[in-house]
């Protein structure tokens, strides 16, 4: 994700926000074309921690909180934001709610859905569950969607819908020792086909879902045109003030 964020934004002005902390988020002011904007990304891969390493794109307690406070500050100083999407979705589990995951999940959704500042969207590769919607999804409205032809969207991906719809019939013909059935064997191949057609980036596009298919090493100059096109007009929820006398 640092060499996506290196190519895309300028070499002068980028800076870390916390890099110590929470390292699964990348969250960093920085430049495009010489306009300011606060950048959240996601890192892939096992990130080391001082307890168990944490698995890069999943969205844990401090990092949704890192990034509620982060998007809390871009809106002060007026940044218009530009998430780089790359996630499985938040963490869950006992331990994950123990340490607070619900709340500091409706944090940072709150943040990022009262910003007024533009919010700019590029799907890497994932886009999945609940973090999908928490870095700016579609039903949050943001000012431009664009996707990779690597992106995959959706609410579940294809294992873990396969997990969800025909987990316990496959626990408990395997139990019974007994290889899984032809009709389940359909059944699952059935499923996977369709999420495979779904989650694909054309069909996210072809439904609205975004707005554009770029190529990556058009990602620059892409973000830089839409990024003038919604600095130009007046922030949300300001319009009535600025076009005051």
């Amino acid at each position: 994700m640092e060499s996506i964020a290196a190519a895309i934004f300028d070499a002068e002005g980028y800076l870390e926000f916390q890099p110590e902390y929470a390292r699964e988020m990348l969250c960093a002011t920085a430049r495009l074309d010489g306009i300011p904007v606060a950048l959240v990304a996601n890192r892939r891969g096992f990130v080391k921690t001082a307890g168990a390493p944490r698995v890069g794109g999943i969205i844990y307690t401090e990092s949704a909180r890192k990034v509620s406070y982060f998007v809390e500050n871009a809106e002060r100083h007026g940044l218009p934001l530009i998430y780089l999407q790359d996630t499985s979705g938040f963490m869950v589990g006992a331990t994950a709610e123990s340490e607070g995951i619900i709340r500091a999940g409706a944090e940072m959704v709150e943040s990022m859905a009262c910003a007024t500042v533009p919010k700019l969207v590029l799907t890497i590769n994932h886009a999945s569950g609940a973090g999908y919607y928490a870095l700016a999804g579609q039903g949050f409205d943001p000012d431009f969607t664009l996707g990779w032809p690597t992106a995959r969207i959706g609410v579940m991906e294809r294992d873990s819908a396969i997990q969800a719809m025909h987990g316990p019939e496959m626990e408990r013909q395997r139990a019974s020792g007994q290889p899984l059935s032809p009709e389940l064997e359909r059944s699952i191949a059935r499923t996977k086909a369709d999420y495979e057609r779904w989650l694909e980036a054309t069909y996210a596009a072809a439904r609205g879902h975004v707005d554009a298919i770029v190529d990556p090493v058009e990602s620059r100059p892409v973000l830089s045109f839409l990024l003038q096109v919604v600095t130009c007009r007046p922030r949300r929820g300001h319009l009535a003030l600025d076009l005051m006398p």
